[in-house]
């Protein structure tokens, strides 16, 4: 089965070639990739991003091979799935690849422009500024940015200080919605006329979106096709004036005149599958039913209707009230969501396709893991036990008997203190291990060491080019107490030092910043970094040995820190690394075909 958004085969899944594949269904979507085993009790449940796969191979048709789709992640993992023919492996292969292209291109498209940081042309032109001025900062740029080691986000992100208050940059933090509910809003009136006036602001507007999705989706069906905006808001405000008169009758007679105030009047069923929906997630483990003697609205003065009042309503006119009671919640709903979009415009359509926009991929969210949530309650059901259920579990003791406590004590002791087996012949007390070292010595002092420790001719040479290298410090050092070692280098040796300093300092502040690594991009920088890091370390190796012989001390001592810090890098990278593959199995990818 194959739809214009996704593709659905039976296949067998294998966690490895010998594995003989557990039967069930592979769904296909552009970002995600669904594997539901035919046992609703098996643990072989597969959810995989497109985003996370790295290639695929299949076997050749004609081959003696069962038709087998492999995917690797970029983690090195392998999935096999083997297909009941080659036609349906082949419609999978094609459109993971077109999945796999619209991922590649869709980084690059977010690199120019983003939802949550859009450069204006002034920050532009700052940016520019700033490379023209500073020849380290353009210096910089140019070695990271344009050999892709950084992105341009990332180089300006760490110079937040430099844009200062010329950088029109949005804010990362939402603001929230008013506490203010929207049976609240107030008209206005000309004192002479019967005449209100809402003035609504897209704060509003954003508000009635939100908690009332019914609203929303009739804006989107009538707007601008059978109403104009104001005749919609009209209506809108009428239904909300027929529900502060409290008289249901009234509301339910013009309903049935009007089909578009009708929308306005009867429950928001947009809200109530939502709502529904939750309730299935819900865990079911304890479900008691609600008794009646439970329920007080049906007694005399109690619950609560909208604007305090409490009515004697037909049966047939019960849809067209609301209590208070939901509007509460649902507003407090609401406002604890926040805002679930970023659009600031003045196009109502726009914010109100936007919206639906959003809950349609939480509800498809939702309906993924719908299968997920079912699976999870069962195993809970299957593994919580209710202990005033259980039987009395009386499990046999093993009187102790010691009749002295100290041996028991005393065996404890004995056990740490044990000596394993082997070791008492080779104890030796001081005075045999005395007499040993002094015949050691009496030994080399009448024989002599037979090879010496360093070579003559190696321990002269050390020794002459430390006496000229103390010489040279001597009389360098102390002629001048503000002159540091920087400024008795030459000029093109201090620039690649200071270049150099720069450079690591800007390697590891993105370094050690992507860590702990928890996305494929954070995985793919921190590479970038490391290979950078290892280009800067040969280079100092290389300035080291291109100095000459008289500088080669002070030019160690001022890149030794620096090879530290890169060393530290190092090992944290390297021990990260194997961590992450300790804990993903650390074995060779399987269902190599």
């Amino acid at each position: 089965m194959a739809g214009g958004g996704q593709v659905e085969k039976r296949v067998k899944y294998k966690s490895s070639v010998k594995d003989p594949g557990t039967p069930g269904f592979l769904r296909i979507r552009e970002g995600m990739l669904l594997f539901v085993p035919n046992d609703p009790k098996s643990d072989s449940k597969l959810k995989v991003l497109t985003q996370n796969i790295k290639s695929q191979k299949n076997t050749k048709e004609g081959s003696n091979k069962p038709p087998w789709l492999n995917l690797t992640n970029k983690l090195g993992k392998s999935h096999i799935f083997e297909f009941e023919n080659y036609p349906d492996m082949h419609a999978c292969r094609d459109f993971i690849t077109k999945a796999l292209a619209i991922c590649e291109e869709e980084p690059n498209k977010s690199a120019v422009s983003t939802s949550s940081e859009q450069l204006s042309i002034k920050e532009l032109e700052l940016r520019f500024k700033l490379l023209r001025e500073n020849s380290e900062l353009q210096r910089l740029h140019k070695q990271f940015v344009e050999s892709k080691v950084l992105t341009e986000d990332e180089f300006w992100a760490t110079r937040k200080k430099l844009l200062g208050k010329d950088s029109i940059r949005k804010s990362k933090q939402q603001v929230g919605l008013k506490s203010m509910m929207v049976s609240g809003i107030k008209p206005s009136t000309d004192g002479r006329t019967n005449r209100v006036t809402f003035n609504l602001t897209p704060e509003i507007i954003f508000q009635i979106f939100a908690e009332k999705p019914a609203v929303r989706q009739a804006f989107i069906n009538y707007v601008p096709s059978k109403m104009t905006e104001k005749d919609f808001w009209t209506k809108y405000f009428r239904a909300e004036y027929l529900y502060s008169t409290k008289n249901t009758a009234v509301a339910a007679a013009e309903a049935a005149e009007d089909e578009e105030l009708a929308v306005f009047l009867k429950p928001d069923e947009i809200l109530a599958r939502e709502t529904r929906q939750k309730i299935r997630r819900v865990d079911p483990t304890l479900d008691m039913e609600a008794d009646q003697g439970d329920d007080y609205t049906h007694l005399m003065d109690h619950g609560i209707q909208r604007d305090g009042t409490m009515d004697v309503v037909e049966p047939q006119n019960d849809q067209f009230r609301r209590s208070l009671l939901q509007d509460l919640n649902r507003h407090a709903a609401v406002v604890l969501e926040g805002r679930s979009i970023d659009v600031e415009s003045e196009d109502t359509r726009i914010v109100a396709e936007a919206l639906t926009r959003v809950k349609q991929v939480s509800k498809a969210d939702g309906e993924t893991t719908k299968d997920a949530n079912l699976e999870r309650l069962e195993r809970m059901s299957r593994l919580a036990g209710m202990e005033d259920l259980q039987a009395p579990q009386n499990f046999p003791l093993a009187p102790l008997s010691i009749k002295d406590p100290r041996d028991y004590f005393e065996s404890q002791q004995g056990n740490v203190l044990n000596v394993p087996r082997g070791a008492k012949g080779l104890k030796r007390n001081v005075h045999e291990a005395y007499g040993l070292l002094k015949e050691s010595i009496l030994e080399i002092r009448a024989t002599g060491l037979s090879d010496p420790l360093i070579r003559p001719e190696v321990s002269f040479e050390v020794f002459s080019s430390l006496t000229r290298t103390i010489s040279t410090a001597k009389n360098i050092i102390g002629k001048n107490p503000r002159e540091s070692i920087l400024d008795r280098l030459p000029k093109s040796t201090k620039d690649e030092v200071l270049h150099h300093w720069t450079s690591i300092q800007e390697l590891l502040r993105h370094f050690w910043s992507s860590y702990p690594i928890t996305t494929t991009y954070l995985h793919t920088k921190v590479g970038k970094l490391k290979d950078a890091m290892s280009n800067t370390y040969s280079k100092l190796e290389a300035m080291k040995e291109s100095v000459q012989s008289d500088l080669r001390h002070q030019v160690s001592l001022l890149v030794r820190p620096m090879q530290q810090a890169l060393d530290a890098a190092f090992q944290h990278y390297e021990a990260d690394l194997q961590r992450r593959t300790a804990k993903s199995g650390g074995e060779r990818p399987n269902g190599y075909i």
